[in-house]
């Protein structure tokens, strides 16, 4: 059987992204507050940009990764839905000292992948890059793929969610949920790689472990896409083994997953050190079998 694998629509598609949790902060003390949270330099964005980071708790663990977006009256954090229960009480601890008001499903999100996007974005908003569109902003994936947050209806061929975050797996792009929170530090799920962790913002919840980590060779894992075979549902969670001669050996969790047809794609968080041509399987399901996929980008501390 040939590998499958989330691909482009042929033409730009519509995805609606009911699995993200949008979270404001209004405030003439957004920016301040939102900077001594966070891994990412929230000073940097000018309206109209984006970046990914991370909130963390004292000890650098992970609560949420997010995508911060920046708007004129506003920032939006976007995250998945499970994490938010545990995540927002820690976000709002310090509000009441600041200017800011935190505020949850500021909005809509969709997503428009697919051949020519890129080209469409441009005639119907004028953008080539991210940037602010009537009622919100418009952020560039990648080539060929956005994510819209906005009111405006878009006619478009509407295409299946699930898609949306295999192209997100596929780039490396991680998706914390609940399962994981107070598990990973940053970097093992590649935020420095992708242009999520601020090095020299000074200080933020959790910059110690973060910092050491980088400047001490603190940190042993990574994140990794994996693909294969199951026959069986995989979730987020599902424990990972890895194969050792004749052997198998408990290897990491899985932390995002896309399944079709009997194809998994799948993220995880591994040793660094593991071997490329290394083989996984789903703890669960003996028959089943993963091996390594290329990360689009290079992993730096």
């Amino acid at each position: 059987m040939s590998l499958q694998t989330p691909v482009f629509p042929a033409e730009p598609t519509l995805f609606p992204l009911t699995d993200l949790a949008i979270t404001s902060l209004t405030g003439a003390d957004r920016v301040k507050y939102l900077q001594g949270q966070v891994t990412c330099d929230v000073t940097a964005l000018q309206p109209g940009q984006s970046t990914l980071g991370g909130h963390c708790d004292a000890k650098g663990k992970l609560w949420s990764d997010f995508r911060l977006l920046c708007l004129n009256d506003r920032l939006l954090l976007l995250t998945k839905p499970s994490v938010l229960t545990r995540q927002l009480p820690e976000l709002k601890k310090f509000a009441v000292f600041a200017k800011v008001e935190i505020g949850e499903n500021h909005g809509q999100a969709v997503g428009v992948a697919g051949q020519g996007s890129d080209g469409w974005i441009a005639t119907r908003f004028g953008l080539t890059e991210s940037g602010l569109i009537e009622g919100g902003m418009a952020v560039r994936v990648e080539a060929d793929r956005w994510l819209l947050v906005s009111e405006q209806v878009l006619d478009l061929p509407a295409g299946s969610e699930s898609l949306w975050w295999g192209l997100d797996i596929k780039a490396g792009i991680p998706h914390l949920e609940a399962v994981h929170q107070g598990e990973y530090i940053p970097q093992m799920l590649n935020l420095q790689a992708l242009d999520g962790i601020s090095f020299t913002k000074g200080c933020y919840m959790g910059q110690e472990t973060v910092a050491r980590a980088k400047y001490r060779g603190a940190n042993n894992r990574a994140l990794f896409v994996l693909a294969g075979t199951a026959s069986e549902p995989v979730a987020c969670g599902d424990a990972l083994e890895i194969q050792l001669g004749d052997n198998w050996r408990r290897s990491g969790m899985v932390l995002n997953v896309w399944q079709q047809a009997g194809q998994v794609w799948i993220s995880a968080v591994l040793p660094k050190d593991t071997e490329t041509d290394a083989r996984f399987r789903f703890k669960q399901e003996e028959a089943s079998s993963l091996a390594l996929q290329a990360l689009p980008y290079s992993l730096t501390e």
